[in-house]
Order: structure tokens, then C-alpha cells, then sequence
């Protein structure tokens, strides 16, 4: 537990240094609107980054996250634009198909056996490919949605100055807090990624474990998912929110959640989020090409994977106090 809090209070220090030196590069940074634009795609980045979060904790992974966004975006224009049927009939059935495809990669990881890397490398390309079949491969819009206006509205809404995404990534987080860190759940959890065969001897049901895991990652995935088709309007189903999954690795592993399973928290998870978008925010305030976003962030996200084993093998290395 100490450990995690230090991994934690060691990214929020470096979140704040990148704050500071954006802010002294590029005074535009602290503008409200700038941090308003910023803090609403922490929001949104977060919620699915903690999904997969809890996915890794089980040392699992899921590589299709972007394309199931795009392909539950393409199915929320079609049912409630082209179908007509009611906007909340139509986001409920959209949360409803995300659980159904968390459920589908737990049940081929569980019970057929299949690598994790594997299930969702194939969702990664069926998905997207779905969403662009069933559209025509032609851009899907809300223009004759009942009631998209007044969603779209309160999506973009900032009670309270605060942006709405971040109201709900904030509710979500107190939640997902509590599931992970406070109750049986949370610990079986933690227990299956640090050893399955260890947890499955001790009576922990391991498939229920890792099922429930990916179904939470594929709900948060679509609650994503629908605020980012009301932020913007209109989904390619060919770029619409690719490599997205990456973001949320990223996120997650920064954020103090192991690749190898058994670590991580929730806390670590948002510092994570705001840090790649607050590094984001500070590429497009620099004029810095987007062509060398990714190389940027790889380069972040290396560095803090290597800062985080380096710690971990200091901490190995102390020797223990000898208590009585």
C-alpha cells in the first residue's frame, strides 16, 4: 500500500511539473477555456482508462477499445437516427451491447483459453470492421435525432465551471474505488494478477474474476463511448476514436497498474489520464506536428515504465527491518 501511494504521489509531482513548465512555455494553457477543453477530455480518457485498468490488474489486456467505439457509436446513430427509436432506449441498448462484448472476451479467455493479447486483437479488427459494414463505410450523424440537441447540451454542460465529463469520471471513479480498493471483489482481483493458480487453490473463482473484469472495462468503454458521439457529432467509422485503446494502456500503466498483474489503483489511473492529456494539450499549444504525438508519448510512457521498475528493484533490494 505504501508503495502504490508513492507511485501515486511520485506521478502526480511529475503531472504538476508538466502543468508548470506548460504554463511558463505557453501562458494560453491556464486560459479557461483551454482548461476547460483540457479537463473534458480527462474525463473521457479517464472513464474508459480505469476500465482498462481493472483489466490489466487480472494481467490481461484489451486491445480493442477504440474500435468497439467506434463501432458502439456507429450502432447508437443507426438505432436512435435511422431507426427512430427513443435516444435513451437507444444509449441503454449501446450499454447493453458494450457488457455483451466485455462478457464475449471474458468467456474465450476463461473458458476457451485463449491469450487475452489474442481475443482482443481480433475484437480490434472485427469490431471496426463491423462498424464500417453496417454504415456503408459512410460517416454516421445525429440530425434527425429527437432529443440530441438537449443531451448534446448537457454533455457539453460545466456545472459548476467544472465540465460535465469530469463530474461523471469523478462519480464512476468513486465507484470503481470502492469496488477495487474496499471490497471481496476488489481483492479477488488483486489476487487472481498477482497468481491465478494461487487464488483459483484458494477458493477465489478465478473466471468469474477475469469475466466480470473485462465486462466492467467494455460498460465503461461504451459510457466513453456515447460522450464522445455527443461531444462530436459525427463518427468516421474508419478513424473514429483509433488507437484510442493505447491512450487508456498508457493511462493505466503510468497511472501505477503492472503489466504483469496485481497493481494498480484507481487514483493512479486519472493522475495517468490527465497526464497524457495535459502532455497532448502541450504539443498542439507548441505547434509541435501531430506526426510526432505518438513518438512523444511513447517516449513519456517508456520513461515512466522504466522509472517504475527502477523503483521496484531498489525496494527489492532494501533489506528488511528484522522485527522481534
Amino acid at each position: 500500500m505504501k508503495f502504490e501511494m508513492k507511485k501515486e504521489l511520485g506521478i502526480f509531482v511529475l503531472l504538476l511539473v508538466v502543468c508548470a513548465v506548460v504554463s511558463v512555455l505557453n501562458p494560453k494553457f491556464l486560459s479557461a477555456v483551454n482548461l476547460q477543453n483540457t479537463s473534458n477530455q480527462i474525463g473521457m480518457y479517464g472513464i474508459f482508462a480505469m476500465g482498462l485498468g481493472f483489466v490489466i490488474i487480472t494481467g490481461g489486456i484489451d486491445l480493442s477499445v477504440g474500435s468497439a467505439m467506434a463501432l458502439l457509436g456507429v450502432l447508437l446513430s443507426i438505432a436512435s437516427n435511422d431507426r427512430g427509436l427513443p435516444l435513451w432506449v437507444s444509449i441503454g441498448l449501446v450499454l447493453v451491447v458494450g457488457a455483451l462484448l466485455g462478457s464475449l472476451h471474458g468467456l474465450l479467455i476463461t473458458r476457451a483459453h485463449l491469450q487475452p493479447f489474442i481475443v482482443t486483437l481480433c475484437g480490434l479488427l472485427f469490431y471496426r470492421g463491423m462498424a464500417r459494414f453496417i454504415s456503408s463505410d459512410e460517416t454516421k450523424g445525429f440530425s434527425n435525432t429527437p432529443g440530441f440537441e438537449q443531451m448534446s447540451t448537457l454533455v457539453t454542460s460545466k456545472p459548476l465551471g467544472v465540465p460535465f465529463a469530469i463530474w461523471l469520471m469523478l462519480i464512476i471513479a468513486a465507484i470503481m474505488w470502492v469496488v477495487l480498493h474496499r471490497s471481496v471483489y476488489g481483492r479477488h482481483l488483486f489476487a487472481v494478477g498477482r497468481s491465478e493458480e494461487a487464488a483459483r487453490y484458494s477458493g477465489v473463482d478465478t473466471r468469474r474474476v477475469i469475466t466480470i473484469a473485462y465486462v466492467i472495462c467494455s460498460v465503461l468503454t461504451a459510457v466513453a463511448a456515447v460522450l464522445f458521439v455527443f461531444y462530436t457529432p459525427s463518427i468516421s467509422p474508419a478513424n473514429h476514436a483509433a488507437s484510442y485503446e493505447l491512450y487508456g494502456i498508457a493511462a493505466a500503466v503510468l497511472g501505477g497498474c503492472s503489466l504483469r498483474g496485481g497493481e494498480g489503483s484507481i487514483i493512479g489511473i486519472l493522475i495517468g489520464a490527465a497526464l497524457l492529456r495535459v502532455l497532448q494539450n502541450l504539443l498542439i499549444l507548441l505547434g509541435i506536428t501531430s506526426s510526432l504525438e505518438f513518438a512523444i508519448i511513447g517516449t513519456v510512457f517508456l520513461l515512466g515504465v522504466l522509472a517504475d521498475q527502477l523503483l521496484k528493484n531498489r525496494a527489492a533490494k532494501r533489506p528488511k527491518a528484522i522485527t522481534a
